[in-house]
């Protein structure tokens, strides 16, 4: 039987193209992606085998690329090398066992503090504050106390400070007078990550210590610990500071935000250094003192670009509506950095205004200044962006393991973290869609957050979310879960 679109002519049938709806009809089911896990086994297998070859280089590079799996399966086989007489391959399957992050390998590491190689030592240590297994602490403190190497006690002290287990604040203390400055440093910072009541105490007057670096972590420490006691000795730190040691004291106290910490932080918004000048209005933006908004303002028009941005930062986050007007400017900017900092700030005033500008820069050249219009779009609601934001969410690729991925580098050996920017993407057009859907009740957005929700694993769901909006400490989602569960959302 012919089809009813074939038509004949003489002896030979002329096929015409069926009716659109037929060829939909008739168009094959898209392939489904090939899972990875048989390949990535045969990968696993292989590298197991290649810690046994001759060639130690070959061997060293099996055990990083093994550590940056992340697989728990060839955890035997490192635990194994760590016994080679090559200390090259000792360090990196001792790297390997703390990138795979398993407390089972706890006690194979820590017979190897005592390796005659103090470059293992260290990298036990480090690898034993990757696993953070309280268990860790005794055998750390007795290295930190005996072990002839600085950089060794420095890991030590790294290591205790991460574990934080307060059985470790009285070796840390100890370690506050040692001769490195290194390893006062970490006990600085381990001691505070220890939860010392006293820590603000101890680390005061460490602001006069020969070491830059020990003052810095001493400055930071105050910060953290918001301790209002530390301000006279801070301002008198910021005296005779050099460029290096301000941008720490300025943001330790915006962290404190007291009024003299206001009327610091404003004058060294006039620094000739840059990076001051931005790290100045960050901290006024912390404390949200009255003087922010005009120094912010005054700020808009600096050369620096880092400076412009961080002042479109710091007026959206305490601004008012009338500040929108000097935003827009900025979203000419040359400079990408600039622009995505003016369209945070404008979604931060809620500029409904200036809806049809955002919606402009969706178009950015830079994936940046995209990132931050979808979720300023979002936050404005803006009906008028939802179909090209779900349409962006329907073709936006799943996020696939870690936010940051190590890759290990051919040639050199080396382990480095590659971002998703499609995670990102995905996670703030679903951001950008949860605002959309809850305040306009838009069946088609609530339709498209349930589909991107069904697209991703358990595994997936429970990894942080990564989304560009300028969020303080505690603001915002912590995971995507919470991306599809905020309240509101949830129906």
């Amino acid at each position: 039987m012919r089809a009813p679109w074939s038509v004949p002519r003489g002896r030979t049938l002329v096929r015409k193209l069926p009716p659109k709806e037929d060829r939909q009809r008739k168009r094959p089911p898209p392939r489904t992606p090939v899972s990875r896990r048989g390949s990535e086994l045969r990968e696993v297998q292989s590298l197991i085998k290649e810690l046994s070859s001759p060639d130690v280089a070959a061997a060293r590079l099996a055990a990083l690329r093994l550590g940056s799996l992340k697989d728990p399966r060839p955890r035997a086989a490192l635990e194994a090398v760590l016994t080679h007489p090559d200390a090259g391959l000792r360090l990196a399957a001792a790297s390997a066992l703390g990138g795979i992050g398993r407390s089972e390998s706890r006690v194979p590491l820590e017979t190897r503090l005592n390796d005659p190689n103090w470059h293992v030592r260290a990298q036990v240590a480090y690898s034993l504050s990757r696993i953070r297994d309280p268990r860790s602490t005794l055998v750390l403190k007795r290295t930190l106390a005996q072990d002839h190497s600085a950089l060794v006690r420095n890991a030590c002290a790294l290591a205790l400070g991460r574990i934080g287990d307060s059985r470790a604040l009285p070796e840390l203390e100890r370690a506050l007078d040692d001769e490195s400055d290194r390893v006062r440093r970490e006990a600085i910072i381990g001691i505070e990550r220890c939860h010392d009541p006293k820590a603000a105490e101890r680390v005061r007057r460490f602001l006069h210590d020969p070491a830059r670096r020990v003052r810095i972590a001493a400055t930071l420490v105050l910060g953290l610990r918001r301790d209002r006691e530390s301000v006279p000795a801070l301002l008198e730190f910021l005296s005779r500071a050099d460029h290096w040691e301000k941008p720490a004291l300025l943001v330790a106290l915006g962290r404190i935000g007291t009024p003299e910490s206001a009327s610091a932080l404003a004058h060294a918004a006039d620094d000739a250094v840059r990076w001051v000048r931005v790290c100045a209005l960050h901290g006024l933006a912390e404390m949200r003192a009255p003087e922010t908004r005009g120094v912010a303002r005054a700020k808009l028009v600096d050369p620096a670009w880092a400076v412009r941005g961080a002042a479109a930062l710091a007026l959206g986050r305490v601004g008012e509506a009338p500040d929108a007007d000097v935003l827009v400017p900025l979203l000419k900017d040359s400079n990408a950095w600039v622009r995505r900092a003016a369209v945070y700030g404008l979604g931060q005033l809620l500029a409904t205004g200036y809806a049809s500008e955002i919606r402009a820069e969706l178009a950015d050249s830079d994936p940046e200044v995209q990132l931050a219009a979808i979720w300023a779009a979002g936050r404005l609601g803006d009906a008028l962006a939802t179909p090209r934001l779900i349409r962006s969410l329907e073709a936006a690729r799943p996020p696939r393991g870690a936010s940051l991925t190590p890759t290990l580098v051919e040639g050199d050996g080396a382990v480095r973290l590659v971002s998703d920017a499609e995670g990102r993407r995905f996670d703030a057009l679903v951001e950008a869609i949860g605002f959309l859907a809850v305040r306009w009740n838009d069946p088609s957005a609530w339709r498209a957050l349930d589909a991107a929700r069904h697209r991703l694993t358990l595994a997936e769901l429970d990894r942080p979310a990564r989304l560009p909006a300028p969020l303080g400490p505690g603001e915002g989602p912590k995971t995507r879960r919470d991306l599809f569960e905020r309240p509101g959302r949830d129906r």
